[in-house]
């Protein structure tokens, strides 16, 4: 599908969070950096860059010859539509060149107010396979920052198939979840990481297999595997640390910008800069076992106070990095004039008339001498041209001042350069749906757990499940695409979705946008599951457009949220099972000897004696479920279409008996959690 590109240098994207940062990035040579601007981020807790400090921050970017990518990519509920809006429409009249996305609800804002502002696919859509950037690139995305999980073979895999661009993370640490599929820290801590407060629950102890830290795993670093992103046709190569210092910054980004120029980096530094007992390339590689886990020392900390200070005075001036030519006029009887040029843009200057020289003349070499001192500027020179009459004189500090002024003016005509239109939203969200009273469906996990109820309206069984089990196949039925589903796999699924339609069935439930990309490849109607993370009315219009027939919402919004969504087709909520809380593709459990010494159903146990279950997904994920069930179904909720039983590692017995507890609404004696319903999650 993917046309020959020609290797091309990957941009090299650096994070800021304070101006210290920022400028560390732009003089260490990044060629763009990403930074939050309002609460819509996925590092709340980094700096901030709104009003003047953003088109200022823009300014000095674009002055450097950097751009400027600014992250909108949370959930965001109805009531922040406004505010929302309003971040936006400061990012485009700022000038930024992109904003990098999760939430549909933020695409479709920006395309209202500036269809000129460039979209990016954010790592938190957990695009781990083409048909996650397919379905990105018919909604308009032109960039898609991949899922950390992947391989420079999967990479290549995905490239082959796809257009828009590619940025891959290569420095910085990892989530042991897939990015957007985990919901620890908002179960046990009350502070989503779909809304930019994670409190890294994950690095604290959960021991597996004897494994003390078995959820924290090494920072990756991936940087000297530099020329296979680029050969691989990578767009982008993203520093992970919005949080982190600038030394961290400027050292990230020196190491890279090394690498790409050919010359040694030293990776001994960049752990002692940060780390976490070393880096790991086990995804790059895919060799994903034990070495991949480590967590931060007391020894690490100290590394770092000895390189700190060289480091920050390495990078307190720019660098002279955009290439400029000048062209002087020094003629008898007229004003001094200099033109500067970067090749877009142009200035002239106007100086003093020259006077006849006395002792010595001009000539094109003093005043070269003069004109190439760009010190303290982005600017080199690069390219002189002269006009000069014999026997004239300008003083050194006339032709300095020129210099000074031109360069001045060329700074501020670049800083200036991107102006978009930008137009006012229309917020009205869809009409209210009156909704009938809710029935019940099932999402079982495995054949013997599945009854032909007529209680039930709807459920679903895992793909493999149905393909062994056509029986079960009705106009009730969906077949449940694996939450992930990499590269290899990804042409046996769509193989085995269009097989399963070609027995009758109809429908496809979806935890992911590729899956949604998949199913109408396969002429099934998709149904969103829970992994879309619908928290906001517009989300589920945006999900409407696309071809999805019924939406089940986040279990991280509250019954008080839902009830006050809006929404044009069948909405649904889950009020039973035990909720999944990662999505694992480096397995805890994974011994030396890789899954053969595995029972199938190991465990996690975090510091208080909880244990979180672990289900293995044909070798290719593991899914960490919470420690006890949610049970709300009891409860008074808001009027939906579905109330749906979750079904994971329940016996047929114990699933009945959930099901019919369910459908009667009647309490349960199990322990049990509400979850997130009754809580003001942050």
């Amino acid at each position: 599908m993917n046309e020959m590109r020609e290797k091309q240098n990957p941009e090299i994207l650096a994070p800021v969070g304070t101006e210290g940062s920022l400028k560390a990035a732009v003089y260490a040579g990044a060629d763009a950096v990403y930074f939050g601007s309002g609460a819509c981020n996925a590092r709340r807790n980094a700096g901030q860059y709104t009003g003047e400090a953003l088109k200022e921050a823009v300014r000095f970017c674009h002055a450097h010859g950097v751009r400027v990518h600014v992250t909108v990519n949370t959930l965001v509920r109805d009531e922040e539509r406004r505010a929302v809006a309003d971040t936006l429409t400061d990012i485009a009249e700022a000038g930024a060149d992109a904003i990098i996305v999760q939430d549909l609800t933020v695409m479709r804002l920006a395309k209202a107010i500036c269809p000129e502002l460039a979209l990016h696919g954010s790592t938190q859509m957990a695009v781990h396979n083409a048909s996650g950037v397919l379905a990105l690139e018919d909604l308009g995305f032109s960039r898609v920052v991949l899922a950390r999980e992947l391989s420079i073979e999967e990479i290549r895999l995905i490239r082959e198939r796809t257009h828009a661009e590619l940025e891959c993370f290569v420095h910085g640490a990892l989530c042991m979840s897939a990015s957007g599929m985990c919901y620890l820290s908002a179960m046990l801590g009350e502070r989503s990481g779909n809304r930019g407060l994670c409190a890294q629950p994950c690095r604290l102890p959960f021991i597996c297999n004897g494994a003390e830290y078995a959820l924290s795993l090494k920072d990756m670093s991936h940087i000297a595997h530099y020329a296979d992103y680029r050969d691989a046709g990578v767009a982008s190569l993203k520093i992970e640390g919005r949080l982190k210092s600038p030394e961290y910054v400027a050292a990230a980004v020196d190491a890279v910008r090394r690498v790409r120029d050919g010359e040694p980096y030293s990776e001994d530094m960049l752990k002692d800069v940060f780390s976490r007992s070393g880096f790991t390339d086990g995804y790059y590689t895919g060799q994903r076992n034990h070495t991949m886990f480590g967590v931060r020392t007391q020894e690490d900390a100290k590394r770092a106070q000895n390189v700190l200070a060289a480091i920050r005075e390495r990078y307190r001036t720019p660098r002279n990095s955009v290439p400029v030519s000048l062209s002087i006029s020094v003629q008898k009887d007229r004003p001094a004039t200099l033109s500067a040029s970067d090749g877009t843009h142009c200035v002239h200057i106007t100086g003093p008339v020259p006077e006849t020289a006395v002792h010595v003349a001009l000539s094109e070499e003093s005043l070269g001498r003069n004109l190439k001192k760009t010190g303290g500027t982005p600017f080199a020179v690069t390219q002189t041209e002269y006009i000069l009459d014999d026997g004239l004189m300008l003083s050194a500090s006339e032709v300095n001042t020129m210099r000074r002024d031109a360069l001045d003016a060329l700074y501020r005509a670049r800083a200036d350069a991107v102006s978009y239109t930008v137009h006012e939203p229309i917020l009205d969200l869809p009409g209210k749906k009156r909704r009938e009273t809710p029935r019940i469906c099932v999402r079982y996990a495995s054949y013997a757990q599945w009854q032909d109820d007529p209680d039930i309206a709807y459920f679903s069984l895992p793909m493999h499940e149905l393909l062994r089990h056509p029986e079960a196949i009705s106009d009730r039925t969906a077949a449940e695409i694996p939450a992930l589903v990499y590269p290899k796999d990804e042409a046996n699924v769509q193989e085995q979705l269009t097989s399963l339609r070609k027995t009758g069935l109809r429908y496809a439930l979806c935890e992911n946008i590729g899956a949604i990309h998949m199913a109408k490849n396969a002429e099934l109607i998709p149904i969103g599951g829970y992994g879309l993370n619908v928290t906001n009315s517009d989300a589920i219009e945006a999900y409407r457009s696309m071809g999805v027939a019924a939406l089940f919402v986040s279990f991280e919004l509250s019954a008080a949220k839902i009830r006050d969504l809006s929404c044009t087709i069948p909405l649904g909520m889950i009020t039973a099972g035990r909720l999944p809380l990662m999505q694992l593709r480096s397995c805890p459990a994974r011994s030396d000897r890789g899954c053969g010494a595995c029972s199938g159903r190991p465990v996690l146990t975090d510091r208080k004696n909880a244990v979180f279950p672990l289900v293995c997904n044909n070798r290719a994920y593991s899914t960490m479920l919470n420690s006890v069930p949610l049970y709300v179904a009891d409860k008074q909720l808001p009027p939906l279409d579905f109330y749906a039983v979750y079904l994971t590692l329940e016996t047929p017995d114990t699933a009945r008996e959930m099901i019919r507890s369910a459908v009667s609404r009647e309490p349960i004696r199990e322990s049990h959690t509400t979850g997130l319903t009754f809580r003001n999650l942050l």
